[in-house]
């Protein structure tokens, strides 16, 4: 199966028992021109969603995600070259200028952008910044479309929204602040909604209720919700479909239990195995070693190659094309994904010495609580060690 056959995989495609596709990108590639080069930032990504469907996007930063959904929003500078395909349901985005997108943009598809300080206006009431991007889809008065202002803050759990409406963005917390921005990107009943970071800088309480808000308003409304995030765990708890990213490109892609249960890339391996883990306190965590790579001077073969331990010299001349891996409807952009399949411990493939660390550093503060933490701990070790063998000394 090859690269451009991967929308129409079942698994891959929807998750609709009609089949039917909110959102088809295919072959999406975003450059850069600069003074030193081009930026290959977005290389051949496709994908597509589903009415109903969350389909999350994870990587390191840098890997391509938060421009592939601006390119779908069509906010893009100028400067930037954008080839292949974005369709909404049978229209084509790509190419059309911005007044042929305001249409679109807020009203089919919205976005949830990282940081509401930097998308609400200070000096504007949040009802107002509401009802305004209510009006600029709807002929309403000014009477309805704040009536639809206060019902969307409440749709997204603000208490009092009618108060709350009369209020500036300063007087929200960071989570009220983030429902609003929910608010103001369902206020329109879009079909698709884009969630870039949607719970950074938010404390883990707060970032469950928002990710609760966004599933009860695909349940309600059925709208298809990419969620782009480095957070895993949000991944593993509300997608369905996840698509990892590296280098610019689509370097895995399945459903969330195929792809945490039965990785095919080792790079996707490398990422989940440097979550940190709390059954192993004391332990090191496990990083990828070395650094992504620069999308302007790209390393021949798999953009990966430079720093995986599965690497041989195919991956290193050849890049590699997302195929269909030995399970139905997971891909796999890896010449080493048979291979890997045949680890049964892939996670030992990112393992590194254990040497100087304790089994559980909390003790150690236990049994003197004045110990400067930043001693080396073979030397505090050896130190306590020596006070137990000569307790007078």
């Amino acid at each position: 199966m090859s690269e451009l056959d991967v929308m129409d995989a079942p698994e891959s495609a929807s998750n609709s028992s009609s089949g039917e596709k909110l959102l088809t990108v295919k072959d999406l590639s975003v450059d850069f021109p600069t003074d030193d080069g081009v930026v290959h930032a977005v290389r051949n990504v496709t994908f597509t969603l589903a009415p109903g469907e969350v389909l999350g996007v994870v990587g390191e930063s840098g890997s391509g995600k938060s421009v592939s959904s601006m390119a779908i929003m069509g906010l893009l500078p100028k400067t930037a070259n954008v080839t292949g395909s974005i369709k909404f349901k049978d229209r084509e985005l790509v190419g059309l200028n911005y007044k042929q997108m305001m249409p679109v943009r807020g009203n089919n598809i919205s976005m949830i952008f990282q940081d509401p300080m930097t998308s609400l206006n200070p000096v504007y009431t949040v009802g107002w910044q509401l009802a305004e991007a209510y009006k600029a889809h709807h002929d309403v008065s000014k009477k309805a479309a704040w009536a639809k202002a206060v019902e969307s803050l409440e749709l997204v759990g603000i208490p009092q929204p009618d108060r709350r409406a009369a209020q500036y963005p300063h007087e929200f917390s960071g989570g009220m602040r983030q429902r609003v921005m929910i608010a103001m990107a369902i206020i329109n009943d879009p079909d698709v909604i884009v969630a870039d970071e949607p719970t950074t800088a938010l404390d883990v309480t707060v970032q469950a209720q928002i990710l609760d808000t966004l599933l009860r308003i695909r349940d309600e409304t059925n709208a298809g919700i990419i969620v782009i995030t480095h957070d895993l765990g949000v991944v593993a708890g509300m997608v369905d479909r996840v698509q990892v990213m590296y280098g610019g490109t689509v370097v895995e892609q399945g459903t969330v239990d195929e792809v945490f249960e039965t990785q095919r890339m080792p790079y996707t391996v490398g990422l989940l195995g440097s979550i940190p883990n709390p059954s192993l306190l004391g332990k090191r965590l496990t990083p990828i070693k070395g650094a992504p790579p620069s999308l302007m001077n790209l390393p021949e073969g798999c953009a990966f190659s430079p720093r995986c331990p599965l690497a041989i010299d195919e991956c290193r001349e050849v890049e590699p094309e997302l195929l269909e891996t030995d399970r139905h409807g997971h891909f796999s952009r890896c010449h080493r994904s048979a291979h890997l399949a045949t680890i049964a411990e892939p996670q030992k493939l990112f393992a590194t010495d254990e040497i100087g660390v304790v089994e559980n550093p909390a003790s150690l503060l236990v049994a003197d609580p004045d110990m400067p933490i930043v001693e080396d701990v073979e030397v505090v070790e050896a130190r306590m060690q020596e006070e137990e063998e000569n307790p007078t000394s």
